[in-house]
């Protein structure tokens, strides 16, 4: 049966109405110039971390892999500028874990190295081979390796891609720069997916208060010229928070419920942010790996907020003073939006593969209330995408209560902070959600 396009979005569960904050939407992304160091971690992606392939004292280039795994979820690293190895330490990431890091002091010279070159691709193994070695990982922030999601089981049958360019997360709008400067690339790296893996249809999602996003992918989709078979269309979705979260995405698109515990492939769908698709137009072009990173530098402490496009490693620190600096000083810095950002101890951490963002708030906006009890009003449970009960899970949390986490799905929270949003408590239900999963993590019984 032949797969039809959506004339509008399906109904989802849940979800809620942050405000549209996006200052740095109209502003064209500026290139921060070679920092003298840059720091890069082992673990940049969900999965295994890498082992350094080089020692301190070594000379290295631009593109150069300098650690890998063995492991299979996991995505090789690369020097992002030319240089020597100064140290390889424990460096602190901002989940509060402990990995070592490879430090480069640079030479200013951006010597590029001889293993970049544009690779061979004949058959779809060639192509996730490929991919993995571009060290790419989902650049919207989950971090997870993208050949891994490219190595289709031979059991499941994908038809559909959907590709995310709802940036729903307020502040945050490197996606939607992404989309704007590099269309080409978005379009040259879906047809590279869809062609390889035998897919159907692509649907492109858009939150619908994005309209020049829209407008200017609609204008590469609707080409006759640019998609001769017309087997990619854009999907306005209402914009409604957490509109992008991979489970919400593919109901909206496709109708398609993803099972507890299960993968946007078990119900034959394909979901790849919209920055990773047009990196694998570009790295095929030029061989280049992931080395760099666009990220949205914004919050009430930020005197010139804008998006910067960074040598992966790059100090927090560095970034914000190419921007113009702290207009005053900043209470709290998140890696990450205000929703599923992670609050940070200062900004001498370096950005990772997955940062799309750092926003910096002053004491004003930075300020929360704090939590009184429980007024089972329900809205935690009406907001919550995944049909969890968050005020039980805190109170589960709080007890170390395992046996009841895992009775009430705790591993099925996908942390998207629509909880505490909701909460008129002022209740950090998020939080105490992230522990309990830690906790069964630890010694579930699952």
């Amino acid at each position: 049966m032949e797969l039809i396009f959506p004339i509008k979005p399906f109904k989802t569960h849940g979800g809620t109405d942050v405000p549209h904050v996006k200052s740095t939407a109209q502003i064209e992304s500026a290139i921060l110039p070679p920092p003298a160091q840059v720091v890069l971690p082992m673990q940049q992606h969900v999965g295994a971390p890498c082992t350094p392939l080089v020692k301190v004292g070594d000379t290295v280039l631009v593109g150069q892999k300098i650690a890998d795994s063995s492991a299979f979820i996991s995505a090789p690293i690369h020097a992002s500028i030319s240089g020597k190895v100064s140290a390889i330490k424990k460096v602190m990431l901002p989940g509060g874990q402990y990995t070592d890091a490879i430090v480069i002091d640079s030479d200013g010279e951006m010597k590029i190295s001889p293993e970049v070159k544009p690779p061979v691709i004949n058959t779809p193994d060639d192509f996730t081979k490929a991919v993995r070695e571009s060290g790419l990982v989902g650049l919207g922030g989950a971090g997870f390796p993208t050949y891994v999601k490219l190595s289709v089981p031979k059991d499941k049958k994908i038809d559909t891609m959907i590709v995310n360019a709802a940036e729903c997360e307020p502040y945050i709008t490197a996606d939607n720069r992404e989309a704007i400067e590099n269309s080409w690339a978005v379009l040259s790296g879906i047809y590279a997916v869809l062609d390889l893996l035998k897919l159907e249809r692509v649907i492109i999602a858009v939150e619908d208060n994005k309209p020049d996003v829209i407008e200017v992918l609609r204008k590469i989709a609707d080409s006759k010229e640019n998609d001769p078979d017309d087997r990619v269309r854009i999907l306005p979705l209402h914009a409604r928070y957490p509109q992008g979260a991979e489970k919400v995405l593919v109901k909206s698109c496709t109708d398609r419920n993803i099972p507890m515990g299960k993968l946007p492939a078990d119900v034959g769908c394909l979901v790849m942010n919209v920055t990773s698709v047009a990196f694998i137009a570009k790295f095929l072009k030029t061989g280049m790996p992931l080395i760099t990173k666009r990220v949205t530098i914004d919050g009430s402490a930020i005197k010139n907020p804008q998006n910067v496009i960074v040598p992966i490693g790059t100090k927090i620190a560095d970034v914000i003073a190419f921007t113009g600096g702290y207009k005053s000083e900043p209470k709290k810095i998140l890696m990450g939006g205000p929703m599923m950002g992670l609050a940070i101890a200062n900004d001498s951490l370096p950005i990772l593969k997955q940062n799309n963002g750092i926003i910096a708030f002053d004491e004003q906006e930075a300020h929360l209330n704090e939590p009184s009890s429980c007024i089972r009003c329900g809205r935690c449970v009406e907001g919550c995408p995944m049909n969890l009960i968050p005020s039980k899970l805190e109170q589960f949390s709080n007890a170390k209560n395992l046996e009841s986490l895992e009775d009430f799905d705790v591993m099925d929270c996908m942390e998207c902070g629509t909880c505490s949003f909701n909460c008129p408590a002022g209740r950090p239900l998020v939080q105490a959600i992230r522990l309990g999963k830690g906790l069964v993590k630890a010694g579930g019984k699952k």
